[in-house]
């Protein structure tokens, strides 16, 4: 731990102290005592030559040096507590000048002095060394410094030692944080520090000024052991010289690891792009976008543009430069998990085009130090937002009979080309409300395919993590993990009476609330099943073909699997193509307390990643 050059003492005042506001004083007094000045033995000659006022710029500045040393030395902090205080130094020490009658213009002094915020204590600088306290937990009380700055310093050899060590000792301030702008300035540190608290003479001693501070002293206080000014300087110099070599090798060095670091970042960056791009072929006329078109159509994914946000996902309104509106799902979990996600739902959705089915029109990925991962699914809009936004936002317009019957029909097309119109078969997972959207024509498009699962070729179920929204899943898959394409109905039977009675899965605000199987079961058996209906729609439809679609909500919605018709007979008994068959007796109600413990118990069973029930997706409204 050692200094690295030896600067002139003037170098020694543009550093900036990080110094705690704890410490901070208000005194506006100078507690510099500048008597000294009239007792050194400095060369006062280089100050009354006109044509050198640069070395006397340069000279008082070591004499203020001296100062601010022997304020170290009483108060154990490097500089002065506030501009106020240096203002005052600065004026005594323009005073003190003045009275030894010397031939320097007072203006000439105020123009080597005028940076009088050179000498207050800053937030920043050598890594926080303010005090001596600092100094000890940064560099320790055995330095090299310590053992190098000691006695009579006037001898070339005894200097030399001392110099090389602050040297040495400023090189290891400067290892601690080599990428600080401000490393500079721990030069000055290790020029105060020897001064003031090594050398036993102190830094009024004419042997320490010279030594340390490099005040030239005049000839008669030399002595024929002291180096001659001439000598000192090309001395200071050669190791200024020296210094900043050593300085631009350790910058070159930086340069180059940063570059090194950045490269090899740069290749795990584009390998994560790689690696996600080969788990994703789409065969369907879905594209890959770059980052920047997407936030070019988002407006730079701005607040004003965001239409949804879910668990998994924030979702944007866009246009892309043809015109056409978009919709962006910004995958938000960037753990595994959400890689996870991203790729079974853009596999997925790109496999299958169907005019029931949300269609994705691209995604993108991308990795980089700023903004690290981002994964983005690119859909089509949907003007019309959700289904849930029809049914549970007072602000909306009801739907009408013709418009609930025509969307439980448009969801049971997508799901039966789900379940039977491609190989292998494609389960949801997540059927409800927030996943069906609406088109312009007010079309149903069942969306969000994140969870979705793909069946095995001839298994009767798959045996998997449970994933969804409570209420919606069906009692075996969210008990015991078993998923069938009857498990879809089950939501499917959920989302018809939801519709037809504009009334929620399960009103949590009721301590006595039932499912709402429960509740329409109840209503049916007791031969009201107009109760069931929306209020608004009572008097709209056929009541017949009305209480058909309530019998097919009810059935598909059975808490036994076997008696659950698949999605293809059910569409059929909705379309009147097939009769329902006498709808079986269910078990016990099951009420909010028993929903409760069921629901805990599951949660044992499910896999934390359960969908929130207001997915990304769900709002793609028009805005």
């Amino acid at each position: 731990m050692k200094l690295n050059s030896k600067f002139p003492s003037y170098m020694l005042f543009f550093i900036s102290f990080s110094f705690p506001f704890s410490y901070a004083l208000n005194s506006s007094s100078c507690p510099i005592n500048f008597d000294y000045i009239e007792t050194c033995k400095w060369d006062t000659s280089l100050c009354t030559e006109v044509s050198l006022e640069k070395s006397c710029c340069q000279t008082l500045r070591s004499l203020f040096g001296i100062g601010l040393a022997q304020h170290l030395k009483e108060t154990s902090m490097f500089y002065l507590s506030n501009e106020n205080a240096v203002v005052s130094c600065v004026s005594d020490f323009k005073a003190k000048l003045s009275s030894m009658s010397m031939s320097i213009s007072q203006s000439f002094v105020s123009q080597c002095m005028n940076e009088t915020n050179e000498f207050v204590v800053k937030p920043s600088s050598c890594g926080g060394i303010v005090t001596i306290k600092d100094w000890m937990e940064k560099v320790g009380p055995s330095s090299l410094l310590d053992s190098s700055c000691t006695g009579d310093l006037g001898g070339l050899t005894r200097c030399s030692l001392c110099v090389d060590a602050g040297l040495k000792v400023n090189s290891y301030l400067v290892s601690l944080n080599p990428n600080s702008t401000t490393n500079n300035r721990c030069f000055y540190f290790t020029v105060l520090y020897a001064a003031a608290m090594v050398n036993e003479f102190g830094p009024k001693d004419p042997r320490t000024a010279s030594c340390v501070l490099a005040l030239p002293l005049a000839n008669k206080a030399r002595g024929s052991r002291n180096l001659s000014r001439e000598t000192l300087l090309k001395l200071v110099f050669g190791f200024l010289g020296a210094f900043l070599g050593i300085l631009g090798a350790i910058g070159i060095i930086i340069i180059h690891k940063k570059w090194d670091k950045k490269r090899k970042q740069d290749a795990l960056h584009q390998g994560y792009v790689t690696s996600v791009r080969s788990q994703i072929l789409p065969n369907t006329g879905a594209k890959w976008f770059q980052v920047g078109e997407l936030e070019q159509a988002t407006n730079g994914f701005s607040q004003r543009n965001m239409i949804g946000q879910g668990g998994s996902g924030t979702v944007y309104k866009g246009t892309l430069s043809d015109g056409t509106l978009i919709a962006v799902k910004k995958i938000l979990d960037m753990d595994c998990k959400g890689d996870e996600e991203f790729i079974n739902e853009a596999e997925i959705i790109s496999k299958i085009r169907h005019r029931n089915l949300l269609p994705l029109r691209g995604f993108c990925v991308t990795s980089d130090n700023l903004n690290g991962k981002g994964r983005y699914l690119v859909y089509d809009f949907m003007p019309n937002g959700s289904l849930d936004d029809h049914l549970f936002n007072a602000g909306t317009k009801r739907l009408s009979w013709p418009q609930r019957k025509n969307i439980i029909i448009d969801v049971a097309k997508g799901l039966a080309y789900l379940h039977y119109g491609i190989k292998p078969s494609i389960y949801h997972r997540d059927i409800k409300a927030t996943n069906i959207l609406v088109d312009m024509d007010m079309k149903a498009r069942v969306a969000d395919f994140g969870l979705a699962k793909q069946s095995k070729e001839g298994q009767t179920h798959l045996t998997t993590r449970v994933a969804g929204t409570y209420g919606y899943l069906a009692p075996e898959y969210a008990l015991y993990g078993q998923l069938t394409e009857k498990s879809d109905v089950y939501s499917f039977g959920i989302v018809i009476l939801e519709i037809m009675s504009g009334r929620r899965v399960l009103d949590a605000t009721n301590s006595s609330a039932l499912l709402i199987t429960d509740w329409a079961w109840t209503m049916v058996k007791s031969r009201n099943v107009e109760g069931v209906f929306d209020v608004s729609i009572r008097e709209e439809g056929p009541k017949r073909v009305m209480e058909r679609f309530v019998h097919v909500g009810i059935l598909c919605a059975h808490v036994m699997v076997a008696l659950r018709p698949t999605i293809e007979d059910a569409l059929k008994m909705l379309e009147g193509d097939i009769d329902i068959p006498r709808l079986p007796d269910r078990p016990l109600p099951l009420g909010f307390e028993s929903f409760q413990s069921y629901s805990l118990h599951s949660d044992r069973l499910r896999d934390s990643s359960i969908s929130s029930s207001s997915n990304s997706l769900s709002r793609f409204i028009h805005t």
